[in-house]
């Protein structure tokens, strides 16, 4: 049984991750390439976040020519500074970490929780670069400008929280390919990347409490300074708030991507073993409880597939009432007296048939016989109780209660007869139906017992089925069992002779079909 994998989007449902079978070496350059592209989008982002917040906030008259002119150069100079230096430090250093998933294998647990941990290392390389930069930049408001130094420091140092939260959503929407394959197959104890409540409140800082500090921090400068209009104060608050709902909403949008695909992917699996189809597992891509619930359905699931299996097997070989039994009540020895209809069928001549025909064509002889029985028993209700060799014993009305079970029993016996005649004619079998009270239960030790019936009926049944391989049609019935069937079916039997059978001390009326 292979498990299915459903493939896991990413944040936006775009199904990044793609199949977790693919080459690792188009894997890996996918991933090379979404990074490199995060690290360009990031470091452009937070430069028109420096100069878009420079104009709002910088104090009047403004930055001096030579100002304006060394931070026109500086700011892209810097970028491409920061992109070249993320990519070879940043980049480079993530994909070492991931070496594990381009050699084929699965990776060690230290590898694990590394790779993991990958988007939180790509985003303290960008706090570098723009802690760097923020210290860079205000440096040179101080020598160049020093009025305007508190606000650069402010504006590029705001950017830098922009670029980090950026750098880690996007990250982590990159990375998720190598998530899926180092949590594949594992279910780990604790969270390996941080929980919910670290991740939520950590977007909480970066959508909402880093954004109304800096709406804070502008009221701030402004009664300070004393200098700034109400319109200019007016426009920097709406510019900043406008700021504001956009990256909290990219934040939110985020993070409720990130919370619900692990959920939808469960609930989705959830509906399918709900239909019955145990066979199905998710990827692994989360490394916070979301990801511990993933893999704790894995383990549900496949825990499913694998008692299903049991089940099927188990019913297979007692018969499925027998199983549904077994597990709707207690396992325990004994059982009760009920009246049942017990049908008996043994091959003709099976010794001599042994010794004269290959065991493979003796084999392939038995499951043809065996399927035309089985197949009628079931069709009428029956429980095949046991098969003894080249013989099968039948129980209708047992374990589940049946009314009509001589009648079931009777016109199963029919059926067989008149089947085997056609389907298996180099199988002739005797059958044999009787009807009476037996008891029907759990015959053996604790550590080992099968459901059985034992009582005057199997016996019965078994001494006519010897009778009736010498007879016409090759099956006998009791009398007992024709005349509690319905009328329908006793019709179609006719009472022969009164025989004391092997072993029973009064004699039997034997039946046959008309």
């Amino acid at each position: 049984m292979h498990p299915r994998s459903d493939i896991p989007t990413g944040p936006f449902g775009s199904g990044l991750l793609g199949p977790l079978d693919q080459d690792v070496t188009v894997l890996r350059r996918r991933v090379q390439r979404l990074l490199t592209a995060t690290l360009i989008a990031t470091n452009v982002i937070g430069a028109l976040v420096v100069v878009g917040l420079a104009a709002l906030l910088m104090p009047s008259p403004g930055m001096s020519g030579d100002l304006v002119r060394v931070t026109a150069f500086a700011v892209p100079a810097y970028v491409v500074a920061a992109v070249v230096v993320g990519t070879l430090w940043g980049t480079r250093g993530a994909l070492r970490t991931l070496h594990w998933a381009a050699e084929g294998r699965p990776p060690t647990e230290a590898e694990r929780v590394a790779s993991l941990r990958v988007p939180l290392r790509l985003t303290l390389m960008q706090a570098v670069l723009w802690g760097v930069a923020t210290v860079v930049f205000a440096a040179q408001a101080v020598l160049m400008q020093p009025a305007v130094a508190l606000t650069v420091f402010l504006v590029v140092a705001f950017a830098s929280v922009v670029v980090c939260a950026i750098a880690y959503l996007f990250g982590e929407f990159a990375l998720r390919p190598y998530a899926a394959r180092a949590l594949a197959g594992t279910a780990p104890p604790r969270p390996l990347s941080g929980g919910v409540n670290l991740r939520m409140l950590l977007f909480w800082c970066l959508g909402t409490g880093v954004p109304v500090a800096g709406l804070v921090v502008t009221a701030v400068l402004a009664w300070v300074r004393g200098d700034v209009s109400t319109t200019k104060l007016a426009v920097s608050v709406i510019a900043l708030g406008l700021v504001v709902l956009c990256f909290g909403l990219l934040v939110t949008v985020f993070t409720a991507r990130a919370v619900v695909n692990p959920i939808t992917s469960v609930r989705d699996a959830l509906g399918r073993v709900r239909a019955g189809e145990f066979d199905v597992a998710i990827p692994v891509y989360d490394g916070t409880e979301l990801g511990l619930l993933q893999a704790g359905f894995n383990d549900m699931a496949a825990g499913l597939a694998e008692r299903e299996r049991m089940r099927d097997l188990f019913g297979r070989h007692v018969g499925h009432e027998v199983a549904v039994e077994a597990m709707r009540t207690s396992a325990e020895l004994g059982g009760s007296v009920r009246t049942v209809s017990v049908l008996f069928v043994d091959l003709v001549g099976s010794t001599a048939l042994a010794a004269s025909r290959p065991p493979e064509e003796v084999v392939g002889l038995l499951n043809r016989f065996f399927a035309v029985v089985v197949d009628e028993v079931d069709r009428h209700h029956g429980l095949i109780n046991k098969f003894v060799g080249d013989a099968a014993l039948a129980v209708f009305g047992a374990p589940a209660a049946l009314e009509d079970h001589a009648t079931c029993a009777l016109a199963a016996g029919r059926a067989i007869a008149r089947r085997l005649a056609l389907e298996v004619p180099d199988g002739p079998a005797g059958i044999g139906v009787a009807t009476g009270d037996a008891v029907a239960g759990n015959v053996g030790d604790p550590r080992r017992f099968e459901y059985t019936v034992i009582g005057d009926p199997v016996n019965e049944a078994a001494r006519l089925t010897e009778l009736a391989k010498n007879a016409p049609g090759r099956l006998l019935a009791s009398w007992t069992a024709v005349e509690a069937a319905a009328v329908e079916e006793a019709e179609r039997w006719t009472a022969t002779e009164d025989v004391t059978l092997r072993g029973r001390s009064r004699p039997t009326t034997l039946a046959s079909p008309r």
